[in-house]
């Protein structure tokens, strides 16, 4: 996207607000505007009709949330939950239609937006048959790395902090894993040197052995 294209997309719609916990978005609300995240961390949960709740996605600053739902005019499929301070621009889809109208380049930048999320969630259904838990728990991981990561100064580029603040229910569920098999996996990977675990944190040890280890090529699935 182009800078100048770029900047009129900042300008769009009305800035706001929310403190970490607080939902941006509510599934099942048949509003018809996006947020375009300007800064912090969310997660996206949907739940199902027997109370299961899963984490289908994270979203950083840049990333567009809501668009599903205000582009098809149904109802939102999945809830936006602040994980810290979170600001963002609400856009009602017509003005963002209209503006994208205007910018093919940032029609583009949309397009190649979807097709990642939706090669991310096509990743998932093939992981699911093709590899084992231990290896999916990895490359959900590995991906997660490439994504959001935040090298660490006494890692010679090698170590990272996973950049996201995830419980394991919520790993377990972007790799499709059980609970106790996700843990016991986890464990696995602390054990074979390629995590560190602390509270709600997740330090990849050595980037390069964690991707050849879950089979992932180094370029960023976003």
């Amino acid at each position: 996207m182009r800078h100048a294209t770029r900047d009129e997309l900042l300008g769009q719609g009305t800035p706001i607000t929310y403190p970490p916990h607080r939902a941006l978005l509510q599934q099942g609300d048949e509003s018809r505007h996006v947020l375009l995240i300007t800064s912090g961390v969310v997660k996206v949960v949907a739940s199902a009709e027997s109370g299961y709740d899963m984490l289908l996605a994270v979203r950083i600053a840049g990333d567009l949330v809501g668009e599903m739902a205000a582009f098809e005019e149904r109802p939102r499929s999945g809830t936006v939950l602040a994980c810290s301070d979170v600001t963002a621009r609400i856009i009602q889809v017509r003005a963002l239609e209209a503006f994208l109208t205007r910018h093919p380049d940032a029609m583009r930048a949309i397009l190649h937006m979807l097709s990642a999320r939706l090669r991310w969630a096509n990743r998932r259904r093939i992981d699911f048959r093709a590899y084992d838990s231990l290896t999916r728990l990895a490359r959900v991981l590995a991906e997660l790395s490439q994504a959001y990561a935040q090298p660490l100064p006494d890692g010679d580029g090698k170590r990272c902090d996973l950049g996201v603040t995830l419980t394991q229910k919520e790993l377990a569920s972007l790799a499709g894993l059980a609970l106790n098999t996700a843990e016991k996996n986890l464990a696995t990977l602390t054990t074979m040197g390629l995590v560190e675990r602390r509270y709600r944190t997740i330090t990849i040890c050595d980037v390069p052995k964690l991707l050849e280890f879950a089979k992932v090529v180094a370029d960023n699935p976003y």
